[in-house]
């Protein structure tokens, strides 16, 4: 059974942190505060305890904070823990500023992503960018009219990437690898996309994206 942390503790984290158990792994959640998380692990049973514990423990790990905290909760997390393992990153370079007409603001360039910066500067962790263009509703076993979803992903590491690809899968969705950490740049808008509805019209739980292939 793979050993798989969550760095992150608000709604997404604990979605992909529930996913993860329902489908068989052994999981644990981080928190600077595991206490906050009493009830939620009385629920699922799945452990709360501090990022550097829950780090160092896994097998591997998924990001799931703010954009702008996520190089900080990675350090906090331990250079030394994170080191050559696969890192689902969730994240999205979403900046402090409010969104423009229900388009989010991003603190990253059209030529630029967060998982590349974050993969610079933990370059010897596993990087594999996926679950960032969906909201947390329907992130595990959606169930849609026209079948399965696409969950876009990419990263640098094939072997990474096969271990994400069979985690999409477990979730129900279709994986589509799109390469390198660079498609990143074009995986992360995906968010401000899907988020137009949610901001303008409050629907966050009624599509997802769908690559069609012939």
């Amino acid at each position: 059974m793979t050993r798989i942390g969550v760095i992150g503790s608000a709604i997404v984290g604990q979605t992909l942190a529930g996913g993860l158990k329902k489908h068989g792994y052994d999981v644990r959640i981080a928190s600077r505060e595991p206490a906050k998380l009493a009830g939620f692990s009385a629920k699922t049973g799945i452990p709360a305890a501090a990022p550097s514990e829950v780090a160092s423990w896994a097998e591997a790990l998924v990001l799931a904070v703010k954009g702008t905290a996520a190089e900080a909760a990675l350090r906090e997390a331990g250079v030394e823990n994170i080191r050559g393992k696969v890192v689902l990153d969730a994240t999205n370079p979403i900046a402090n500023e409010a969104p423009d007409e229900g388009v989010l603001r991003f603190f990253t360039s059209p030529n630029d992503s967060l998982m590349e910066r974050l993969q610079k500067a933990f370059p010897e962790a596993r990087f594999v960018k996926a679950f960032n263009s969906v909201s947390n509703p329907v992130m595990v076993n959606p169930q849609f009219p026209g079948g399965r979803p696409t969950m876009f992903y990419c990263g640098n590491d094939a072997a990474a990437k096969a271990m994400v690809a069979r985690i999409i899968d477990q979730f129900g969705w279709n994986g589509a690898d799109m390469g390198t950490a660079a498609a990143a740049r074009a995986i992360e808008p995906l968010c401000q996309l899907y988020c137009i509805r949610g901001l303008t019209r409050n629907e966050w739980d009624k599509y997802a994206f769908q690559l069609m292939e012939r």
